[in-house]
């Protein structure tokens, strides 16, 4: 069984995550298993301080490196042979090739939720991939963990309702993105479905879908 565990400051915000969809089903199935930490009850005093302010100045507040390390060490107790991601701003970026590589593995990983202005940067000795999933910056690690984890988890046998329909969606193909699919009603506001694919005919089906494939 795959499982992930996610090192985060808000844990019930992912823990909701689990509870929905495609989660709550690859975990009732026993596909997968998810757990949260909280960083907070690692964090040193009595007030559990998990930041600190950067040597050599700067803006904004540090994750320090002790009630990371300790979270870690938790988690790697768990689990001792699972992998360590980071979610943090790289040239590392997630797609889908990443996706299907770590849902056809028998992996289990530890994620890594970074807030503030980021990390004491000796927690690179600890882990064994830092992962970006866009060029822009948010608030917290937890929206890109949810995507990883969202990602990996429904190409995973059992997950989705097709067992083909992971392999043929968009990105699953660098080169060709998804073709453009319809449903009932047959005309929407003088809109039409495409004759040919009313039609039955499944090759000329197939070279409509090909010839109306985006290209990236």
């Amino acid at each position: 069984m795959k499982k992930f565990q996610v090192i985060t400051l808000f844990p019930e915000f992912v823990e909701s995550f689990f509870t929905t969809s495609m989660m709550w089903k690859a975990r009732k199935e026993g596909l997968v298993e998810f757990s949260t930490i909280n960083l907070r009850d690692f964090g040193l005093g009595l007030r559990k301080t998990v930041d600190d302010t950067p040597y050599g100045g700067g803006d904004g507040m540090l994750l320090m490196i002790e009630p990371l390390v300790a979270a870690l060490e938790f988690a790697k107790g768990q689990d001792p042979t699972a992998k360590v991601l980071l979610m943090t701003p790289t040239d590392n970026f997630w797609d889908q090739q990443h996706a299907g590589s770590y849902a056809a593995s028998d992996d289990s990983y530890i994620i890594i939720c970074g807030r503030y202005e980021g990390f004491d940067a000796r927690i690179d000795h600890f882990i064994d991939e830092k992962i970006s999933v866009g060029r822009y910056v948010l608030t917290g690690g937890e929206i890109p963990a949810m995507i990883v984890i969202d990602s990996v988890v429904r190409l995973m046998p059992g997950v989705l309702g097709g067992e083909t329909s992971a392999e043929i969606e968009s990105y699953s193909e660098q080169t060709e993105l998804e073709f453009p699919q319809y449903t009932r009603p047959e005309a929407f506001r003088d809109m039409k479905v495409p004759d040919v694919l009313l039609s039955g005919n499944h090759a000329a089906i197939q070279k409509w879908r090909d010839d109306n494939s985006v290209k990236s």
